[in-house]
């Protein structure tokens, strides 16, 4: 029987990595390449030493990164998560220290699967998709403010930023599909991914770098992960409708758009929605199913290895 990791509760700040071990007093490194590798020797003396820590974006990218090049796992976790259960422990306290022993009692509690081996192809092309998301945020809202000019200077600079935003989405659009190309694994990805009507090269990017999971997960953790899974809300006799929560935004807004395409061009899909609409279901709760039997289909065709052909997956 494999015996059960030495988890490592570690509060991530821009400077700093605050962390809780059993048995000892929370210590702080730097958070640099150095102050990891003065952390390495502490690190040594656990049984499978596993690090957990919030999911903060760049600040907890480099720590998943140096530690991978050691063989250590390391889970990042939804920050709500941590603090629903500080809340139910009573710690209404917030400090560094805090937060890291928090961060360790989670990770006793939940056992959390270490993330995905770290690949450095795989975080650039998360960084380019993440920075195309923004411009087309960007975009949208200089559009807005487009329908309500005011003087005329203020007019052209809106024009000018809105033609610098498309000129940049399109060079950035043009490196995800160099990165793409230039990478087997991603490539196949996204060849795989293309084939199901509905998920176009953008889709299948977002897929490929916010859900590197697909294809190694069950059905009900990728809908979970994206965001689509229905939780019930029944307590007692109050029986009230499922909901879905949680998941990966960005995943989420691109499956949601691909969901309106494929409800047109993938007769599984469409004819999935269309029975759910005769049947009386709303329309936004028939494109969340469409959305989940989109993810689960894109799931299936990575974990076969083999084009959509079509069918029910």
């Amino acid at each position: 029987m494999i015996s059960s990791p030495d988890y490592v509760g570690v509060d991530v700040s821009k400077k700093y990595l605050d962390l809780a071990m059993a048995g000892h007093k929370v210590f702080r490194v730097a958070n640099t390449s150095a102050g990891m590798s003065g952390l390495l020797p502490r690190l040594a003396s656990l049984n499978r030493p596993h690090l957990v820590c919030e999911a903060t974006g760049s600040y907890s990218r480099l720590l998943a990164r140096e530690m991978a090049g050691q063989g250590i796992a390391v889970s990042q976790i939804n920050p709500r998560r941590v603090r629903e259960l500080a809340r139910a422990d009573g710690r209404l306290a917030k400090t560094d220290a805090i937060d890291a022993g928090v961060i360790l009692r989670f990770a006793h509690l939940m056992a959390p699967e270490p993330d995905p081996q770290y690949d450095p192809n795989a975080v650039e092309m998360a960084d380019l998709v993440r920075r195309r998301r923004q411009m087309v945020d960007m975009l949208a809202q200089e559009k807005q403010r487009r329908e309500h000019p005011e003087a005329l200077q203020v007019q052209a600079s809106i024009d000018a930023h809105i033609g610098f935003l498309g000129q940049q989405i399109a060079e950035i659009d043009q490196a995800i599909a160099r990165h793409i190309e230039a990478d087997t694994t991603l490539s196949r990805r996204a060849e795989l991914l293309t084939t199901i009507p509905g998920i176009g090269k953008t889709t299948a990017a977002v897929l490929i770098a916010e859900m590197p999971e697909l294809g190694s997960i069950g059905n009900k953790q990728a809908a979970a992960l994206a965001g689509v899974a229905p939780f019930n809300r029944d307590s007692g006799a109050m029986r009230g409708q499922a909901h879905i929560a949680g998941g990966r935004l960005s995943v989420r807004c691109a499956l949601y758009m691909a969901s309106l395409s494929a409800i047109r061009a993938n007769p599984p899909i469409r004819d999935f929605y269309q029975r759910l609409r005769d049947q009386g279901k709303p329309g936004k709760l028939a494109i969340v199913a469409a959305m989940r039997k989109l993810i689960t289909t894109a799931n299936a065709v990575i974990a076969n290895d083999a084009p959509w052909k079509g069918k029910s997956d």
